[in-house]
């Protein structure tokens, strides 16, 4: 008998006990599981073992124990281990699956247009279709249509399984076929509160799938009414809809909260009847799940998350369920919420909310505590997970999370093991020391048969541990490596790499270990890892420089990956040329321009042209790499002659030396990649000229190398972590803009590369957004020239948030106000800004006021204020008294919709001032050399100036102050002082994007003085360095 035969057996046997009927209410996820079903073989045995904890669901929704009877039967277990088929016995089977022709299906599908209907035949077919569709096969919108209106014919059959497979079909044809919505009759007629659980949970899937968001208010008492159903199938199947409705439909969906907050609320239901039996009522199936609170729960996150206050008593309502008896925790109802993965979500509702106000964060605190004791597991791994990860949590706060999380890494389930130690492993990269107490219970993992608990159990002893036990821990690790999947390895690579700064004294037992598994089979991000590793040994002990660098010439000789081998000749022309003997590198690096690809020949030839442009290089050595060269000249490919006719060219030019091989700057690649993409799509700036450089930020090696670490630890964190990171948007830094090499913004204290590059992007989205509005479209035919860092206006809690930019032009500056209503029971509308000098007279004269014509709440918006400076020659300071101006009008709460007849008021509020500074006027630019641009600049345009700075009580605190006041870009250790008594700082930037600054600044601390610094500026404009002294005093 073939798997088709099987499968009809089957597929027949539960129609026989109406299985459909109950099932189908799981949602898609089932429909897939029949749609494997009917497909056969492999498709039917995946569809169900792959379905997320498919053995739970034999006691989850409507299920019921087997009788004795039913167990001693072989139909079902049976048939499940007769369809998994065997490679050798069934290949042909599965190819005729596999193999299904595009045309003949369509051909066949005529069937749906006789009668009688044939529900077997057809629900084979539309299996069928479901695989073309699944396997990536294309339809035209023609084909698609009529085989969507062909398939509509199949409601006049009231076959259960039939309706369920049509459903699922016109779901995925809806999004290429054509007037779908004709079909709307059909699924509404199935949606009557009279209609069975099946089609109406399945009904309201489907019609929320194709109706167009402007008609859903023609639906939507029908979907208010199934969240609040009783049924968990129809209210799932409304509450999920509506989450997928909620991004084309904000406003629809807004006025649905009270519903799922019902929903949420609603009480439990009993235990119902077997999972492959029917419900007693057609109007009630029963659940013990809970996961309409689930989705109950994401659904009124979703409508509330902007209103940080409704999200705080979201989680108030339900903090005190906890305790027994008593009201909740800060005054909440106390609801019960049994649903965990409801539970889950709560606790990361609450991590938001202490990461938006801190001052909760002490109560929050107090209510995960509570929550890491909770009875699930789930929960509890969830409550320790979160703590762990909120940022600057005390040693303290992290006791208890670490011991529920000791407890868990004993538990008999791996899944649990697995969760518990991966957090532990993620907390170990920060704070070892916290981790620490777990130490013997993870020595017992070691050995566990689930390797991937057991490597994260070594490599977290590794980042605890002492240096002592490297030796032992390392030999383990090896003894499984073999057995562990590329992603551990590479996890493993990670491990080690940060072990060689912690523990340099043992870099013989990393770099032996890196080098044997470089030499073990492995994919590409496994044997970059280890690249990276030695890489990054090499650069911080120089004790075994010369090893790694034999050991990396040695993966090269044998290395599959292009792109591995290009990092490593890179880093070969990188250090090579300061070791003892660089002969030795050049001969390995050759071979490559011999036996390689044309992509290897050319970073080879790059490589050698290093070794020959080096300042340790001799007369000789210079000589042989000369002749090299000139044999490259005969390279078949072009891009290895032109890098080797310019590398002779620059070899011998001492000029061209140290301007292209010494310079110790390079460009923002994202940047560059990004100018050079927008330069290739507009064939109007390609016929205008070549592609210029200005405007492209150049940041130093070492802060390239500080956003390659940024990078590969975000990477790794979602690794660790289990999710992708989602990084915190990101504001321009002070004083900062486009221009000739340059970057806007100040980078955060630290030295922050990437925040640096990062302001740049975010000022070219600045200068996007004014050039769109017609009122400033003005100012965009000259370069905005700085875009400084949001500063706010207004405190936290207000009813109104305001927050201020500012953007400078040649000849203007440009006040943006980003102001958002928190209160729901208004709208706002023409918003403006009104800006008086406190001074009387800034020099600048007010040109263009652009207001907000309505405001909802908690949909922020921007006004903009335009300055003219009067005198171009002078660039004025001053603090400008803010004051907000609208017009209030009455709405509805839940639908923003302001009141009829209501012609609002007029009212104001008051802000706090907003400044104008020096630093503004200052673009925030890394100057290579900038000891030569200090002597080139001379003594002429120098100022010097002494301060004394008793409020400061760190030469930390300083130097971050001064940073912002100067709107210039920190040199490399400028912001990250090494003495507690004195620093010296070096600031680079550009006045209006022109003028080359350089800052110096010299700084001593003594307890009850504050701080004394001196402050030396030149400028290529000598009257640029006393406003920038100016700007300190």
């Amino acid at each position: 008998m073939d798997n088709a035969s099987r499968v009809r057996i089957w597929v027949n046997m539960l129609a026989k006990r109406h299985t459909w009927s109950s099932t189908m209410h799981a949602g898609a996820q089932a429909d897939a599981l029949i749609a494997g079903f009917h497909a056969g073989g492999d498709a039917a045995v995946g569809a169900w073992m792959c379905w997320p904890n498919h053995s739970a669901l034999r006691g989850g929704p409507v299920s019921r124990r087997l009788t004795d009877s039913e167990r001693s039967k072989p139909s079902r277990r049976g048939l499940i281990a007769k369809m998994s088929w065997k490679k050798d016995e069934d290949t042909d089977e599965l190819g005729a699956l596999m193999n299904l022709d595009h045309s003949a299906v369509l051909q066949e599908a005529r069937m749906f247009n006789q009668t009688p209907i044939r529900p077997r035949q057809s629900r084979l077919l539309l299996a069928k279709i479901l695989f073309l569709l699944y396997r990536g096969d294309s339809m035209s919108t023609n084909e698609a249509t009529n085989l969507f209106f062909s398939i509509t014919k199949l409601f006049q059959c009231n076959d259960m399984s039939l309706r369920q497979m049509v459903y699922l079909t016109i779901r995925e044809l809806s999004t290429i076929s054509e007037d779908v919505i004709m079909v709307t009759s059909s699924l509404m007629q199935d949606m009557q509160p009279k209609s069975e659980i099946t089609y109406r949970a399945n009904a309201i899937r489907a019609l929320c799938k194709i109706v167009d968001p402007s008609m859903l208010s023609g639906i939507e008492r029908f979907i208010k009414s199934a969240i609040v159903e009783k049924s968990p199938a129809i209210a799932s199947a409304a509450l999920v809809s509506a989450l997928h409705l909620f991004n084309d439909a904000k406003d629809v969906v807004r006025r649905w909260g009270n519903e799922a907050n019902e929903a949420l609320n609603g009480k439990a239901l009993s235990q119902g009847p077997s999972f492959f039996g029917r419900s007693s009522s057609t109007n009630q199936v029963v659940s013990t799940s809970n996961i309409v609170q689930y989705h109950a729960m994401g659904l009124l996150y979703a409508i509330r998350q902007h209103d940080r206050m409704a999200v705080l008593k979201l989680v108030q309502t339900f903090s005190g369920q906890h305790k027994s008896g008593g009201s909740s925790w800060m005054g909440g109802s106390g609801a019960t919420l049994r649903s965990n993965m409801a539970h889950v979500l709560l606790i990361r509702y609450a991590v938001r909310v202490m990461e938006s106000d801190a001052s909760l964060a002490p109560q929050l605190h107090t209510l995960l505590e509570e929550w890491i004791r909770h009875r699930s597991d789930m929960v509890s791994l969830e409550a320790a997970r979160a703590v762990c990860q909120l940022q600057g949590a005390s040693g303290k706060q992290l006791t208890s999370a670490v011991n529920a999380l000791q407890v868990f890494l004993c538990s008999p389930r791996p899944t649990v093991r697995f969760a518990a130690i991966r957090t532990l492993n993620a907390l170990a990269r920060t704070q070892p020391e916290a981790v620490q107490p777990c130490n013997v219970d993870m020595e017992g993992l070691i050995t566990d048969s689930n390797r991937s608990v057991a490597t994260f159990a070594i490599t977290t002893l590794l980042k605890t541990g002492n240096e002592a036990s490297v030796d032992r821990l390392m030999k383990q690790m090896q003894g499984f490596m073999a057995e562990i999947s590329d992603e551990f390895k590479a996890i493993v690579a990670e491990a080690v790499r940060s072990l060689c700064r912690k523990f340099p004294a043992k870099h013989g037992v990393f770099l032996a270990f890196l080098a044997s598994v470089l030499r073990d089979e492995g994919g590409f991000e496994f044997k970059r890892s280890a690249i990276e590793a030695i890489v990054d040994l090499a650069k911080h002990v120089p004790e075994c420089k010369e090893a790694a660098l034999a050991h990396l010439c040695e993966f090269i000789e044998d290395c599959e990956f292009t792109k591995l081998s290009v990092r490593v000749l890179h880093f070969l022309g990188e250090e090579g040329p300061q070791t003892a003997r660089p002969t030795m590198y050049i001969r390995h690096i050759y071979n490559r321009v011999v036996l390689e690809n044309a992509v290897v020949r050319a970073a080879a030839v790059n490589a050698l042209a290093k070794f020959g442009a080096s300042a340790a290089a001799d007369a000789a050595l210079q000589q042989s790499v000369r002749v090299l060269l000139r044999r490259c000249l005969d390279d078949r490919e072009d891009e290895v002659r032109d890098r080797a006719a310019w590398a002779l060219r620059m070899t011998g030019d001492g000029a061209m030396r140290g301007k292209y091989v010494r310079d110790d700057s390079t460009f923002a690649l994202a940047v560059l990649e990004r100018k050079l993409v927008e330069y290739c799509a507009n064939p109007a700036a390609a016929a205008a000229g070549s592609f210029s450089f200005e405007g492209i930020p150049r940041i130093s090696r070492a802060q390239e190398e500080e956003m390659r670490d940024r990078a590969r630890v975000e990477t790794m964190d979602a690794v660790l972590t289990g999710s992708a990171i989602s990084a915190p948007s990101k504001q321009a830094g002070g004083g900062g803009g486009g221009g000739d090499a340059s970057a806007p913004g100040t980078p955060a204290a630290g030295g922050a590369a990437g925040g640096f590059v990062d302001a740049f992007e975010q000022q070219a989205q600045y200068a996007a957004k004014l050039n769109a509005i017609p009122e400033l479209a003005a100012f965009g035919a000259q370069p905005l020239v700085s875009s400084c860092a949001a500063a706010d206006l207004t405190e936290a809690e207000t009813e109104y948030v305001v927050r201020c930019i500012k953007h400078v032009y040649a000849g203007h500056v440009v006040f943006q106000f980003d102001v958002t209503n928190t209160i729901p029971e208004q709208v706002m509308e023409q918003v403006e800004v009104v800006m008086e000098p406190e001074d009387g007279g800034s020099g600048l004269e007010p040109v263009v006021v652009v207001p907000i014509p309505e405001l909802r709440c908690n949909e922020p918006g921007s006004a903009y204020v335009a300055f003219e400076r009067t005198d171009p020659a002078s660039f004025p300071t001053a603090a400008f008294g803010c004051t907000l101006k609208f017009v209030v009008k009455e709405c509805d709460p839940a639908t923003g919709e302001p009141m009829e007849g209501d012609d609002g008021f007029d009212d104001e509020y008051s802000l706090e001032a907003a400044d104008l500074g020096a630093g503004d006027y200052m673009l925030a630019t890394y100057i290579p050399d900038s000891h030569s641009v200090w002597e080139a600049l001379g003594t002429a345009g120098e100022v010097v100036e002494v301060f004394a700075l008793a409020a400061f009580g760190s030469i930390e605190a300083c130097v971050a102050s001064v940073a912002a006041l100067l709107g210039m870009c920190p040199l490399e250790g400028a912001l990250t002082p090494k003495s507690k008594a004195a620093h010296q700082a070096v600031f680079t930037g550009k006045w209006m994007g022109a003028a080359k600054t350089v800052a110096r600044t010299r700084m001593t601390y003594q307890k009850g003085a504050g701080v004394t610094m001196e402050l030396a500026v030149r400028s290529e404009d000598p009257g640029v360095s006393e406003l920038v002294v100016a700007a300190v005093a």
